[in-house]
């Protein structure tokens, strides 16, 4: 909530400097962090819906809606850049001057703003895959305005007025690289991937490392939510052992963090049960 209100005083600080001197590169940064607002809004919104019990239409809960939301901020900033480069190529030759040294202190502003609202996210930036988004996005956010800075004090000793079109071009390449890998993990997330955080061979490794367990077979891992793991496994344990089972559960959550975790004993192997397995 700190983040977001934050963020909104300074996108409307922002654009109103941006239109009142006619930067560019300051309304590219303000529509950047108008849609960091957004997402910080949706993250919010979708923690609280991830924390509703489950329901009989809704055995899993809610915590898709996670993904889904990390999924949407994701292709919104890549829409947001078609946006800025379109406009700044338009820009290349501007009609009119540009105050430089406003646009250097509004930049100063933002790397204020948002290098404090990164630190407010750096400490569980780990944990879920929408709090580190948030965190990359306003490190990006403090970085992206030290170039809107630079440019500003640039302009207002050169007078180089496409200075400003170019920051804005620099500004959605670093959106994308920064969108990038962020991309990549809610669509892994979304098609019941693996989370990149989790190293499903050495899972595979100790199971089949515990006493007892003789072979394995459909292990499936995959994401709950953004920062809630599954798993499920057939253990092939020819001999009775009646503390297996709490046994690999509690070493997966200690070593790996899973979750929830459902697992299968079987006396037989996955060729001997055939398709009962």
């Amino acid at each position: 909530m700190l983040g977001m209100v934050l963020n909104l005083l300074f996108v409307v600080i922002e654009a109103t400097a941006g239109w009142w001197v006619g930067s560019l590169a300051l309304l590219s940064d303000a529509g950047h962090n108008l849609s960091d607002v957004a997402s910080l809004a949706l993250v919010w919104m979708a923690n609280k819906l991830a924390l509703r019990k489950a329901t009989q239409h809704y055995t899993y809960g809610f915590g898709k809606g996670t993904i889904l939301v990390a999924i949407i901020n994701a292709f919104t900033l890549l829409i947001m850049v078609g946006a800025i480069g379109w406009e700044a190529i338009d820009r290349m030759n501007p009609a009119h001057g540009i105050d430089g040294m406003t646009v250097a202190w509004i930049a100063f502003a933002g790397i204020i703003i948002n290098g404090f609202t990164a630190f407010l996210f750096f400490k569980d930036k780990e944990k879920d895959l929408n709090t580190k988004g948030a965190y990359l996005h306003m490190a990006a956010d403090a970085l992206i305005s030290l170039g809107v800075l630079l440019s500003g004090v640039i302009i207002y000793f050169t007078h180089w007025f496409w200075l400003d079109a170019v920051t804005s071009l620099l500004i959605g390449i670093v959106i994308i690289a920064g969108s990038w890998q962020l991309i990549k993990d809610a669509w892994r997330l979304s098609l019941d991937g693996v989370p990149s955080t989790i190293d499903a061979r050495a899972i595979n490794d100790f199971l089949l490392s515990v006493p007892g367990v003789s072979s394995l077979h459909d292990l499936h891992i995959w994401a709950m939510s953004t920062n809630t793991t599954a798993l499920t496994v057939h253990l092939v344990v020819p001999q009775e052992n009646d503390t297996l089972i709490s046994f690999v559960k509690d070493e997966l959550h200690k070593q790996f963090g899973i979750e929830h975790t459902t697992i299968q004993i079987e006396k037989l192997s996955q060729a001997e049960c055939g398709q009962r397995c």
